[in-house]
């Protein structure tokens, strides 16, 4: 059905209207038997209204969410506040190792060098 309007002779435009006759008659029929209104095209049928939300929903919404947040927040607070703290070395302890590794490094230097 590539043709326009403009290049249908008029025998063919008689026959399309016509069949456009036929089909709402036959559309006509179908609501009458079936008990409900006919719909002039399947992509009328198919289009349905945009569901919109309130601004109270929307809220609702949000503030649940914030709520969610805040949950999880402070879960992780606590658990940072329950964590073992981190041990620490005394300054005597560093300064042990410190010498225990100077010695180490200098029996190395010490020794001949491998052949």
């Amino acid at each position: 059905m590539n043709s326009t309007l403009a290049t249908l002779s008029s025998a063919q435009l008689q026959q399309a209207v016509g069949i456009k006759v036929k089909i709402e008659a036959l559309e006509q029929a179908l609501a009458a038997l079936l008990g409900a209104p006919a719909t002039p095209t399947a992509r009328a049928a198919a289009h349905k209204p945009k569901r919109r939300m309130s601004a109270a929903g929307r809220k609702r919404i949000a503030a649940a969410a914030r709520a969610r947040w805040a949950k999880l927040r402070a879960a992780k607070a606590d658990a940072d506040a329950k964590a073992p703290k981190k041990r620490k070395f005394s300054a005597a302890a560093r300064a042990r190792m410190a010498a225990a590794a100077k010695a180490r490094w200098a029996k190395v230097k010490a020794a001949p060098p491998a052949a």
